[in-house]
């Protein structure tokens, strides 16, 4: 046991009432959002260059999770290795090779088990099958019904038994119901309420006579909390989809293990591992021959440098980088700064990021009659740092390859495309709008639907209060424009709808090659109450 885990169990066992000795020890090794991240990472969560993975600068990578994984292996005689969701989606990797680099790699880790997150539906469900066909694994999420489309049934699992230390682990498992606006599942693809699912899953593995049941979920650090709460027989939540960082470190998110009330009393833990293969979790559970959890510690373990890769991964690693790295190293323009992007910031607040792709977005279009862009912030998956930017990094930041979509909405419809925008700020949605072309202040204290206070939008003579009968131009890119995120009034009320345009990330390359030395800002044309 690492001194950390030491420490953590000493913490627990004070917490927990200083339980006896377990009959049964569970170690859960476990990742969740690693969006593609198979090679090394920055501190910006973007793909590392060779120059500061030589200088020891770069974490994670699926080389990393390889050593990590074989260590706790080789460290703790029972233990699963569990996927909260994600694999997919946000490098050049995606791109290039969609599921099928995350399928090679999940299995040469040797993953016992991976929920469905949404990402794994921005394909269709066709890719996921091609994915869910390449591993060995269960690829499980038990509240979709997915009987009515020929490409998943009977491929995604609802529960899980698996055999570990002579014991009988049940797992069961939940996506975000809101996968529907955040991904393209299509309509074959049913979902039905998380908690009611899980509880129902309890109930049928328990039936079997499982008595440890593990909840792996893709649904946020918030609505774990409600599960906690309101789903009996859980015995732990290992979870995804709100890049928490749970650890012991005092810059960490939450603490790890982070202890929610059961309906019944009981504590139940929760963890995540942030994101993008930065942490592996370390989750060790004790359990007494009633199967109930008497103890729980652990930390997340960061993928630093001191991780040393493993070197079969690495070589194939580079071996599928090789005919990506023309593209990803084709310099684009230079920045004066970092351009911030990070998700806790694109999601609540107008960032650097969000002005530079709207600004971009508008500036590409404004000849065509459109005054206003609007980009969500869930779209923007990466910060740039300072210096060089390469179309790597631009590549990273916008990875879905969404096109430019213009259209014509009234101003009544654009308040109402605000007001999603900001409806769901404290689940950390990817829907928060970042804007070009028109300002706005909003009332985090007001109720959903009601925060907008204000709206202008520049025109000839400067900035006017945004009229709700007149028709404005509105470019966006087409994963909105079709009702993603939430923005129903952009598929349901654009007039004029073209959804074909350049694609996004070459919009943005070549604002930036334009700019020369871009400087970033923000200039509160986003603002609270």
């Amino acid at each position: 046991m690492r001194a950390s885990s030491l420490l953590a169990a000493t913490t627990a066992l004070t917490m927990m009432g200083g339980a006896a000795l377990a009959d049964f020890t569970l170690v859960i090794a476990h990742t969740n959002d690693v969006h593609s991240r198979i090679e090394p990472i920055n501190r910006f969560d973007s793909t590392c260059n060779a120059e500061d993975d030589a200088e020891g600068k770069c974490f994670g990578g699926a080389a990393r999770i390889k050593t990590m994984v074989d260590q706790l292996r080789a460290e703790h005689d029972n233990i699963l290795v569990l996927d909260a969701g994600d694999p997919f989606q946000g490098s050049l990797f995606y791109t290039t090779y969609k599921g099928a680099a995350a399928a090679e790699f999940m299995e040469a880790i040797g993953y016992d088990a991976m929920a469905v997150g949404n990402h794994e539906f921005d394909d269709g469900p066709a890719a996921l099958g091609r994915f869910i066909d390449a591993v060995s694994f269960p690829v499980l999420s038990g509240n979709l019904s997915v009987s009515q489309d020929p490409e998943l049934n009977g491929k995604v699992g609802r529960t899980a038994v698996l055999s570990v230390g002579g014991e009988q682990v049940g797992i069961v498992t939940a996506l975000a119901t809101d996968t529907v606006e955040t991904s393209s599942p299509g309509p074959r693809v049913v979902f039905s309420d998380e908690i009611e699912s899980l509880q129902q899953q309890v109930e049928e593995l328990t039936a079997q006579g499982i008595d440890k049941i593990i909840a792996v979920t893709h649904v946020g650090f918030a609505k774990d909390l409600e599960i906690a709460q309101n789903v009996s027989g859980i015995d732990a939540i290992v979870g995804g989809h709100s890049h928490t960082w749970f650890g012991r470190s005092p810059d960490a998110d939450v603490a790890y293990p982070y202890w929610a009330s059961g309906p019944n009393g009981e504590l139940v833990p929760i963890v995540q591992a942030y994101a993008y293969s930065k942490f592996v979790g370390e989750l060790t559970l004790e359990f007494d021959d009633a199967g109930e959890v008497k103890d729980a510690y652990g930390d997340t373990i960061l993928l630093d440098a001191s991780v040393v890769p493993d070197p079969a991964i690495s070589a194939r690693v580079a071996e599928m980088a090789a005919p990506i790295e023309e593209l990803k190293n084709q310099p684009v323009s230079m920045t004066s700064a970092a351009i911030e992007g990070d998700r806790s910031v694109c999601r609540a607040m107008e960032c650097a990021m969000g002005n530079l792709v709207a600004d971009a977005m508008l500036e590409r279009v404004k000849d065509q009659g459109i005054s206003i862009a609007i980009q969500n912030g869930g779209g923007l998956r990466a910060s740039i740092d300072e210096g060089q930017i390469l179309m790597g990094e631009v590549l990273t930041v916008l990875p879905f390859q969404n096109t430019l979509a213009t259209f014509q909405l009234p101003g009544s419809a654009v308040i109402a495309a605000l007001e999603n925008g900001v409806s769901r700020v404290e689940d950390g949605a990817g829907r928060f709008p970042q804007v070009s072309g028109l300002r706005f202040v909003w009332d985090a204290a007001a109720a959903p639907g009601s925060r907008i206070v204000s709206v202008e939008v520049m025109g000839d003579s400067g900035w006017t209060a945004i009229d709700e009968d007149a028709i404005y131009g509105v470019v966006s890119n087409n994963y909105m424009r079709n009702g993603g995120d939430g923005y129903a009034m952009f598929r349901d009320q654009a007039i004029n709808a073209y959804d074909f345009g350049p694609g996004l990330e070459q919009v943005v390359a070549d604002y930036l090659e334009a700019s020369g030395t871009y400087t970033p800002y923000t200039d509160g044309r986003i603002s609270q109450n």
